[in-house]
C-alpha cells in the first residue's frame, strides 16, 4: 500500500519535551518490546512495516522536521517537504504530485492519508490496507475511515453515514459539537472523523489542478509559498458527492496532550524518577541526568528536559499552550540527520553544547563571523578539517577554531564532544556553509 503520513504541529502542548523543532511525534516515550524507547513516528512506521513490509511510506512535513525524521527512521523513508506551512490541502496536493512525478507511482494507484501520531494497535493498519483496497475498487472518489466513538467527545468532528453497514455512503459532516450534541450524533450512528482517508492519486491531482495553476511537482513546489492556506476537508472532502466511510472499532487515541499521552504510557516513570507509595496516578518523564522525587501527589504529570520543567495537574495540562507561548528561549535540544545536540550551559558571552554525531556522519563545513569555538572530544574517534587541514581525533583531544576559520568534524564511530562557543554575539544565524576543498 501507498501511505502518506501527515507530520505537522509545533512543540507547545507537550512542553518541555517538545519545542519548535521537536514536535510530539519525535518524543521517545513508548517501550518498543526491548529495554529502549521509541517515538510516535517510530512506532507507527514499525507497525506499518509489520502489517505490510512492502508499504511505500511518504511523510509530508516541513523542512524543520526532515532531520529528525531521517534520524529516527533512516534515509529510506520518502519525504515530501513543504517549503512553508500552508494547511492540509496544499500539503496533500504536493505529496500526491511527489508520488506521481518523483517516485513514479501510477496515478491510478490508491493512496492512504493519515496523521503520523495516532496511538493504535496493528489492527488499525490492517484496516488501512482494506481502506486502500476499497478506494481501488469503489466508484466513490474518497473513502474515509470513521472511528466508532467510545464517548461523546467535543474534540472531534463527526461523520454521519446513511446506514450502519461496515462501509456506507456519507450523509453529512458535523463540526466539533458540545457534549450534548455529540451524544445525539452518536445516537444517529455518527463516527469520529480522524482525518484518515484514501483516494486514487489521479483524483487529487485533478482537484489540485482545478484549484491551483501548476504544471508538475517541481512547479508546485516552486510556487508553494504563494498558495492560500486551505484545509483538505474544506477544499475537497466537504464538496465531494461520491464519498464513503468505513467503520473502525479498534483502539484509537489522539495523544495531543499530557493527559492523553500518559494514559497510553506503559510505565509511570521514564528516566530518573522516584515516587513514594502515597502517589496515585502520577507520571514522571525525565530527560535530565538528575533525579526527580515525587511524594504524596495525585493525578500529576512531572516532565523535565533542557527546555524546562513542568509540574501539572493532568486535567489542567490540556491548557498549557497559552502559557508556553509566553516563554521565549532558544531551542535547547534537537535531533538531526547526523545526530543530536543538547545545550548544557548559557552565559552572557558563551554557550556550552553536548554534540553527538552518528557513525559516518559529519557537520557541514562552515565558519562563524562573530564567535570562536572549542571542541573537547569525550568519546569515539573521527577527524576534523580546519581550514583544509585534516587531523585524526579521539577522546581527550581539544580543537580550537577562531572566528572566520572553516571547520567540520567527521565521525568514524559514534562521536561525542563538548562544544564551547565564545563571543559577544552568539546566534544560530551566524553560520556560513562551504563545499569541502577536496
Amino acid at each position: 500500500m501507498n501511505i502518506v503520513l501527515l507530520s505537522g504541529g509545533s512543540g507547545k502542548r507537550l512542553w518541555p519535551l517538545s519545542n519548535d523543532i521537536r514536535s510530539k511525534q519525535f518524543i521517545k516515550i513508548f517501550k518498543n518490546g526491548t529495554d529502549s524507547y521509541e517515538s510516535m513516528v517510530q512506532r507507527v512506521y514499525r507497525q506499518i512495516k509489520k502489517v505490510d513490509a512492502d508499504a511505500v511510506v511518504t511523510i509530508a512535513t516541513s523542512k524543520t522536521q526532515v532531520s529528525a525524521i531521517y534520524n529516527q527512521l533512516g534515509d529510506e523513508v520518502g519525504i515530501s517537504v513543504e517549503p512553508c506551512r500552508k494547511d492540509t490541502f496544499p500539503a496533500i496536493a504536493l505529496a500526491t504530485a511527489y508520488l506521481v512525478d518523483v517516485e513514479g507511482v501510477d496515478p491510478r494507484e490508491p493512496v492512504i492519508v493519515c496523521p503520523v501520531d495516532p496511538y493504535v494497535e496493528d489492527d488499525y493498519f490492517v484496516a488501512l490496507k482494506k481502506l486502500s483496497e476499497q478506494a481501488d475498487k469503489s466508484t466513490a472518489n474518497l473513502v474515509l475511515m470513521g472511528i466508532e466513538p467510545t464517548y461523546p467527545s467535543e474534540k472531534y468532528g463527526y461523520i454521519i453515514p446513511t446506514t450502519s453497514d461496515k462501509i456506507a455512503v456519507v450523509s453529512k459532516f458535523k463540526e466539533k459539537p458540545t457534549q450534548e450534541v455529540a451524544t445525539a450524533y452518536i445516537n444517529q450512528g455518527a463516527l469520529w472523523n480522524a482525518g484518515v482517508f484514501a483516494y486514487k492519486l489521479e483524483y487529487v491531482l485533478k482537484k489540485a489542478h482545478e484549484l491551483i495553476k501548476f504544471e508538475d511537482y517541481a512547479d508546485l513546489f516552486a510556487k508553494y509559498e504563494t498558495l492560500d492556506k486551505n484545509s483538505f476537508d474544506y477544499s475537497v472532502v466537504e464538496k465531494e458527492d461520491k464519498i464513503e466511510v468505513m467503520r473502525f472499532a479498534g483502539k484509537w487515541k489522539d495523544l495531543g496532550t499530557w493527559n492523553t499521552l500518559t494514559e497510553a504510557m506503559e510505565e509511570h516513570v521514564v528516566g530518573k524518577g522516584i515516587m513514594n507509595e502515597k502517589c496515585k496516578n502520577v507520571h514522571i518523564i525525565n530527560e535530565m541526568n538528575v533525579p526527580i522525587l515525587a511524594m504524596g501527589m495525585h493525578d500529576v504529570v512531572i516532565s523535565a528536559s533542557p527546555e524546562g520543567i513542568l509540574v501539572s495537574d493532568k486535567e489542567q495540562s490540556s491548557y498549557i499552550k497559552p502559557l508556553v507561548d509566553t516563554i521565549s528561549q532558544q531551542v535547547m535540544f534537537a535531533e538531526k540527520s547526523w545526530g543530536s545536540f543538547k545545550v548544557i550551559d548559557v552565559e552572557a558571552m558563551s554557550m556550552t553544547i553536548k554534540v553527538t554525531l552518528n557513525t559516518g556522519h559529519s557537520m557541514n563545513y562552515h565558519s562563524h563571523r562573530n564567535r570562536d569555538e572549542v571542541w573537547v572530544v569525550i568519546s569515539g574517534i573521527g577527524k576534523t578539517i580546519v581550514d583544509g587541514m585534516e587531523q585524526n581525533i579521539k577522546a581527550g583531544d581539544v580543537i580550537t577554531m577562531s572566528a572566520g576559520c572553516r571547520h567540520t568534524v567527521i565521525a568514524e564511530t559514534e562521536l561525542k564532544l563538548i562544544e564551547v562557543q565564545l563571543g559577544e554575539e552568539i546566534t544560530v544565524e551566524d553560520k556560513q556553509k562551504f563545499e569541502l576543498e577536496y
